[in-house]
């Protein structure tokens, strides 16, 4: 891959919790400074030490509220307690579990959850940001005959380039992709199921990487990819009643 596009992409991908550290930073020294108190007008004074403080409290409010919202978001307890496919043995620094209830059946589901990849039916995100990042793809709106065989070991492209692989399948319940985590379809009658999504990091630099650059993005284009599935899901299983 071009090295120019990889740092653009790294930019992109990483700006969410860039700019909050970049921010929450310029906070701390406007405080120790005292930069607000050299501004010109008493109300100029007043918006400086407010954008001071919301940006001195911002770590705290993420960390308490923002971080564990997005990393449970509309998972039950029972499911962030299961065990999924691909879950680490050993204790992991991190573990998140999102998901939602479709009103579909779980084979409908899955149809849409397979053919994911940048090169096949896209993520069901945000396109726009995505492609922003230099993914250039475009989320499919039907179901394609060809996307739908996937087998262990098959490559599943992120951006043109770069990618990972599929490490298991088990259809129409799960998806395991390598560095990334498992995607599960758990039915709940005939029409409907819940999607779950359990990702996990180890210890070590790669997942210091992964909670300083990654976190936030993933979280916020995950919890989209599950809604795009479950409107997809839904409204094709409408079509054909």
């Amino acid at each position: 891959m071009n090295p120019f596009a990889l740092a653009r992409t790294l930019l992109v991908v990483s700006g969410g919790p860039l700019a909050l550290e970049a921010g929450v930073a310029a906070a701390h020294v406007s405080a120790v400074r005292r930069w607000p108190d050299r501004l010109d007008t008493p109300r100029a004074r007043r918006c400086g030490w407010a954008a001071t403080a919301v940006g001195v409290a911002a770590p705290w409010v993420y960390a308490t509220v923002v971080r564990p919202r997005f990393r449970t978001w509309g998972s039950t307890r029972i499911e962030r307690a299961k065990r999924y496919p691909g879950d680490i043995e050993q204790d992991p620094r991190l573990v998140t579990t999102r998901a939602v209830t479709v009103q579909a059946p779980a084979e409908e589901v899955w149809r849409w959850l397979v053919q994911i990849g940048q090169d096949r039916g896209g993520f069901y995100s945000y396109d726009w940001l995505e492609n922003l990042a230099g993914c250039r793809l475009r989320s499919a709106e039907e179901i394609r005959p060809e996307w739908q065989d996937l087998a262990a070991g098959d490559p599943l492209m992120l951006f043109p380039g770069f990618g990972t692989k599929i490490a298991e399948v088990r259809p129409p319940h799960s998806l395991l992709i390598e560095n990334w985590g498992a995607y599960v379809v758990e039915p709940l009658d005939e029409h409907s199921c819940r999607l779950v999504a359990r990702s996990h990091a180890g210890h070590g630099g790669a997942a210091a990487a992964y909670l300083l650059l990654i976190e936030l993005p993933h979280a916020v284009m995950e919890r989209r990819m599950l809604l795009g599935i479950k409107q997809r899901a839904e409204s094709a299983s409408v079509g054909r009643r």
